[in-house]
């Protein structure tokens, strides 16, 4: 599939305006076009994270299927989970385009979209539609650009989708909302943090882990008070990382001055560095989620030994087609049968201490 999709399905989608090709490719999806990859069914690859099972540890990161249209499909790719979103309570449409740009030469995206959803409800009714599926699905929450109380906008996210999400992620990070990253400051994350687990914990059956998606444009301090807040509430686990607004060591020449956040290939020693340092600060325990510049086995592998449980990609989808994900589980299965490693769980935080030595990028 990568090969065809390499040779023609890149240069017919880059043809197309960025988000025009991101539309297509989900009625795509939507209707069968893309063919489900072979189960893959290796138990070694089975992942055990916040009283979950992961059937492996490659999800695919919110961004993609905003609307939770496609979750199910996604997964049919080989992912072992998909998470949708950004949902914010209120449809809104974003910033102004063009706002997703692409670095070829770098395997990199730009995008300022500022959490263009169409809501809750639409989402809610698509979400129950497939209740009776299998799989783990996911839902990242947000705050409307517009709102009066952000807080209440995540707590409302938990309440609508509590009986529909396997997990939730709090989205705190995207730089593309003028103040929502201000809600990674201490005493802003043990408000938003205290208000949002008041709520999981208030709603009946089933206890929905919840996770929180964090910058990597932080200073160690940072670091130190974000490690130091979670380790205050029953939060399940961490994802490491959102877009960057740092454009160090870029190659392209085209649209690397539009504003936004930064993901593919150039984010991934920053947002591996940011892991391996929060591992150390959180201890062995606290599930961690790794995200950015994973476009392959080895990446993904790289992610985990830096401290990661499980792993999530996005834009590589967008370079090396939707054959991606069953690829990398593959490519997963056969370096363990290679090191004669029975569980891919042995390999987290192999080098967590080579990873968080490094500095973070400028």
């Amino acid at each position: 599939m990568s090969g065809l999709f390499q040779s023609i399905g890149r240069r017919m989608l880059f043809s197309l305006d960025p988000e025009d090709a991101h539309g297509l490719s989900i009625k795509a999806l939507k209707t069968g076009l893309v063919p489900a990859c072979v189960p893959n069914n290796d138990p070694a690859l089975r992942v055990a994270v916040a009283g979950l099972s992961f059937p492996n540890p490659l999800g695919m990161a919110a961004g993609y299927d905003k609307n939770a249209e496609v979750p199910d499909a996604l997964l049919k790719l080989g992912f072992g989970f998909a998470e949708v979103g950004t949902l914010t309570p209120l449809a809104q449409s974003g910033n102004p385009k063009p706002r997703i740009f692409r670095l070829v030469e770098d395997k990199a995206v730009i995008n300022r979209l500022g959490f263009n959803n169409q809501g809750h409800e639409p989402a809610f009714r698509l979400l129950t539609e497939r209740r009776s599926h299998a799989g783990i699905v996911g839902v990242n929450i947000g705050a409307n650009k517009e709102s009066a109380d952000r807080v209440a906008d995540y707590v409302m996210g938990i309440r609508k989708f509590h009986s529909l999400a396997s997990y939730f992620t709090v989205n705190i990070s995207s730089p593309n909302t003028p103040g929502l990253r201000d809600l990674q400051a201490r005493e802003s994350l043990k408000e938003l943090l205290g208000a949002v687990l008041e709520e999981r914990d208030a709603q009946p059956g089933v206890r929905r882990p919840v996770f929180l998606k964090i910058a990597p444009d932080l200073a160690e301090t940072s670091l130190d008070d974000i490690a130091a807040e979670v380790a205050l509430h029953p939060l399940d686990g961490l994802i490491i990382s959102n877009t960057t607004l740092s454009r160090t060591g870029l190659r392209s020449s085209r649209n690397v001055g539009e504003a936004g956040g930064l993901s593919g290939t150039p984010l991934f020693e920053r947002s591996t560095i940011v892991l391996a340092k929060m591992r150390q600060r959180v201890g062995p325990e606290l599930p961690l989620i790794g995200v950015g510049g994973v476009d392959s086995a080895a990446t993904a592998i790289a992610k985990i030994r830096a401290g990661a449980d499980l792993v999530q990609l996005y834009t590589s989808l967008i370079y090396h087609g939707p054959g991606l994900a069953g690829e990398i589980v593959k490519g997963l299965s056969a370096a363990l049968m290679r090191d004669r490693i029975t569980t891919i769980a042995a390999l987290r935080d192999c080098d967590v201490a080579d990873w968080a030595k490094k500095p973070i990028p400028a």
